[in-house]
């Protein structure tokens, strides 16, 4: 087992704001966090669970998302090392359940903190609340981004931004399905194959089995915008 005083030195760099924290409360910290490693495709929260350990991402990447009646997803935002999860933190300030559904993408290590001492942090320490708040202001931003998308934006726009954001010039291929991508974006898979069939039409891209080919960047571009 990881000695406990380890934990710290691990957290510090991806989060800075522990390092203001008094030597007390950083013990407090090193007492109660629980280092935890997580394999792909494992559920962190599922809809209406109640959350019961907020955790600072070390490594790895985990997507929030919503689901529909239909089963169709829309991802809200996704988790990177650094980073903490601001519904979860909602949910153990306010004692409502998870409203979304929380899942790894790949192999994640984080520190797990319980929830009772979380919400006693809030109530004494401006570290924390500081914390949060910046937190909560940050994914407050995303979350109207992506409202902002699924209301105002079409969604051959929406494929186009979202292929271009993952491809670089030197990178032309995506390994992805089109399923991967309508759950993405909180479409349906017919509608994305359908949509990705005339964007190939038009020579922006090459489809093949779990692959696209971005041969056009500069269409796809006029397209997003």
């Amino acid at each position: 087992m990881e000695d406990k005083s380890s934990i710290l030195g691990k957290a510090i760099p991806l989060f800075p704001f522990l390092a203001q924290l008094a030597p007390a409360l950083q013990a407090e910290f090193c007492q109660q966090a629980q280092l935890m490693t997580l394999p792909p495709g494992q559920f962190i929260c599922l809809e209406g669970d109640t959350c019961t350990h907020l955790v600072l991402m070390l490594a790895g990447s985990a997507r929030i998302y919503k689901m529909g009646d239909s089963g169709r997803e829309i991802t809200l935002y996704r988790l990177e090392p650094g980073e903490s999860c601001i519904m979860t933190a909602s949910c153990i300030l306010s004692t409502q359940t998870f409203p979304a559904f929380a899942v790894t993408e790949t192999v994640v290590e984080g520190i797990g903190l319980p929830a009772p001492v979380l919400q006693h942090w809030m109530s004494h320490e401006a570290v924390w609340q500081q914390y949060v708040f910046g937190l909560l202001s940050q994914r407050l931003i995303q979350v109207m981004d992506v409202l902002e998308d699924v209301v105002f934006h079409r969604m051959d726009s929406r494929i186009a931004a979202y292929l271009l954001s993952l491809v670089s010039p030197s990178h032309s291929e995506i390994q992805i399905t089109h399923e991967a991508i309508a759950s993405e974006l909180g479409s349906s898979r017919e509608v994305v194959s359908r949509l990705l069939k005339d964007m190939e039409k038009r020579e922006m891209l090459i489809l093949s089995r779990g692959m696209i080919r971005v041969v056009n960047p500069r269409a796809l571009a006029h397209l997003a915008q």
